[in-house]
């Protein structure tokens, strides 16, 4: 929290439901390759409407985004800016906190389009300060895998639904293939821990102090992670041993990473060997020729889902929504997942992938890898204030 954002150009509801993780379990590598085909059949692709749909009114008009590093491409923005005569506007924050400071420090105001990950719904739902989209003005929308529609669909309340799907991507385990090797099936989160990774290992604290609790839980010395969620007991007695174990490993660490670019620098200028990570970073330096590889483990690989919400204060609703119908094209699916290492949420993307981006994706998620995926529950505000605290205490040990 508290980092300035950069700009380029261009409740206690301690038994919340998770239906967030449960309709993205349906995911599956049959799925992602399958829509494509099942789109070309019906006729449904680069074809369903142009590139990009001018709203009225929006000639001349600036929109301003809050979004993740690496979600809209400066191509697309310039595209969009000549199709539309809108310019679109993009600050980059490295993490979910980032965004509500941002957003609660102006009220929304500063922004028009923010792009908060499905599994915070329960926080923003408490901030009011997010409006409903207008799912007519979103004819592109249907170009979107059913499953990620899904569960945008949990942020319904009140006037409509409040969030779209944009990328989809995971939190697993990268290293340097000339300082250690492996293979799917064997690799594990207990990996980090080695004795010889001593000192040589990267992580977010508060995501790898999940994994410790995933670990842990797989070893039979903890109650599953999602069970903490459900109340505050449970979520003190698991986060009281995860803590212990952090701290007592803590010296493994060489990096702490706070971002998309720090994931980076870490690997390629500061010792790192292996860290839990995002796939964006790690599999950008493998497209790049970086001596770096990116595996789900066999505990299965954190999977997160981030969207497009309108903030309420916005006066730009229609810019923002022929934003959003922009992205869903097939070809802004293929120039965010080509030049990035996300995924994009659009069914038919998988045709237009360079080699490079195929053979990246299948070498992360081999085999039965995207049915072992572990989708982040939903976070309540409770459980997000005692996390915080868990991890302020790890990092101060």
């Amino acid at each position: 929290m508290g980092r300035t954002p950069q700009k380029e150009t261009t409740n206690s509801r301690r038994n919340a439901p998770d239906r967030t993780a449960r309709s993205a379990r349906l995911f599956s590598r049959r799925t992602l390759l399958g829509h494509g085909a099942a789109l070309a059949a019906a006729g449904v692709g680069t074809a369903l409407t142009p590139f990009f749909m001018r709203p009225a009114h929006a000639a001349g008009n600036t929109l301003n985004v809050l979004t993740w590093t690496g979600y809209i491409p400066d191509g697309f923005v310039k595209a969009f800016h000549k199709a539309t005569g809108i310019t679109a506007t993009i600050t980059t924050v490295g993490s979910n906190e980032e965004m509500l400071t941002q957003v609660m420090a102006t009220h929304g105001r500063a922004w028009d389009v923010i792009s908060p990950s499905a599994h915070r719904k329960t926080q923003w739902q408490e901030l009011n300060m997010t409006q409903a989209w207008d799912m007519e003005k979103l004819p592109n929308l249907d170009n979107v895998e059913s499953r990620f529609r899904k569960i945008s669909e949990n942020w319904t309340w009140g006037d409509g639904q409040h969030h779209l799907p944009h990328v989809w991507g995971t939190e697993a385990i990268s290293w340097r293939t000339d300082k250690f090797t492996t293979s799917y099936g064997e690799l594990s989160l207990a990996d980090l821990w080695r004795p010889e990774m001593k000192g040589l290992i990267q992580g977010r604290a508060h995501s790898m102090m999940s994994g410790i609790g995933r670990m842990l839980a797989n070893q039979g010395k903890l109650a599953p992670l999602e069970e903490s969620y459900n109340d505050e007991s449970a979520m003190r007695s698991t986060w009281s041993d995860i803590m212990r174990f952090a701290v007592e490993h803590k010296s493994w660490l060489r990096a702490f990473w706070h971002d998309h670019e720090s994931q980076k620098t870490n690997f390629t200028r500061n010792g790192v060997v292996i860290g839990q990570t995002w796939d964006g970073p790690a599999i950008e330096l493998a497209k790049a020729g970086e001596p770096i590889a990116y595996l789900a483990p066999k505990e299965g690989a954190f999977a997160w889902m981030d969207g497009l919400a309108i903030t309420a204060a916005s006066k730009n609703a229609d810019e923002a929504h022929a934003f959003a119908d922009a992205l869903y094209t097939v070809r802004a699916g293929a120039e965010l997942a080509n030049t990035t290492g996300y995924n994009s949420v659009v069914g038919g993307v998988t045709e237009k992938l360079t080699d490079a981006s195929r053979a990246a994706f299948e070498a992360a998620y081999p085999e039965d890898a995207l049915d072992k995926l572990w989708w982040w529950p939903d976070e309540p505000v409770w459980y997000a204030h005692l996390r915080n605290a868990y991890r302020d205490r790890f990092l101060a040990a």
